[in-house]
């Protein structure tokens, strides 16, 4: 996951995953403009292990966040030094999830992302669909769908890690390394609808299993 070399930065091609325009409107009588990134909606899944009472995360590499590590004088380099700069700055740990880009219900979709990723074979009836939200409302306003779902060792199977180039490591943590996670001052390589996600998770579902 970590073997990340040859980094470089180019303009950015037509691409099938973001689309970046300029949206013009007036508001108040004043002419105004706004850059804005087109992107695919989105679902994400906490899964928790109730056989041994632990949160299943992804960890993966994440180039937005290891470009972010860069200082702003380096990212001019033709080639960035990674030794400088090692792919561990942008390793992120997060909730299963993944963009909607196929004709099927969000539902099926969080199924079988919880399979790929993480790999539990989780019954579609078993996804419980907690809440919809704006994320990146800055740039994106995408719609991300977030669920709960809870697993067991006997669903697991062989897959797991990602599927086709994806180079993904399925982490597990307790809830008292929850608890600590959500309070570190940081900062932590995590989205905000992660944190958002645990937090959900330690007040309405952690008590039942901490009694």
């Amino acid at each position: 996951m970590e073997d990340v070399k040859d980094v470089y930065i180019s303009p950015l091609p037509e691409s099938i995953y973001v689309k970046p325009f300029r949206l013009n409107y007036t508001q108040n009588g004043k002419e105004k403009n706004w850059d804005l990134l087109e992107v695919h909606d989105s679902v994400a899944i906490i899964v928790f292990n109730i056989t041994r009472k632990v949160m299943i995360f992804v960890k993966q590499f994440r180039p937005a966040i290891y470009y972010n590590s860069i200082h702003p004088d380096d990212r001019q380099s033709k080639v960035i030094d990674t030794k400088k700069y090692p792919a561990s700055l942008g390793i992120a740990l997060e909730m299963c999830a993944g963009i909607i880009d196929k004709n099927k219900s969000v539902e099926q979709i969080a199924k079988e992302e919880v399979l790929e990723e993480c790999g539990y074979d989780v019954p579609l009836d078993k996804l419980q669909r907690i809440i919809s939200y704006r994320s990146g409302v800055g740039v994106q306003g995408s719609l991300q769908t977030f669920f709960y779902c809870e697993v067991t060792d006997d669903m697991k199977t062989e897959q797991g890690g990602g599927v086709d180039d994806e180079i993904i490591e399925v982490i597990e943590k307790t809830i008292p390394e929850i608890e600590e996670m959500v309070t570190s001052p940081g900062p932590i390589s995590s989205p905000p609808s992660c944190l958002f996600a645990l937090m959900w998770f330690l007040h309405y579902k952690a008590p039942s299993f901490t009694k």
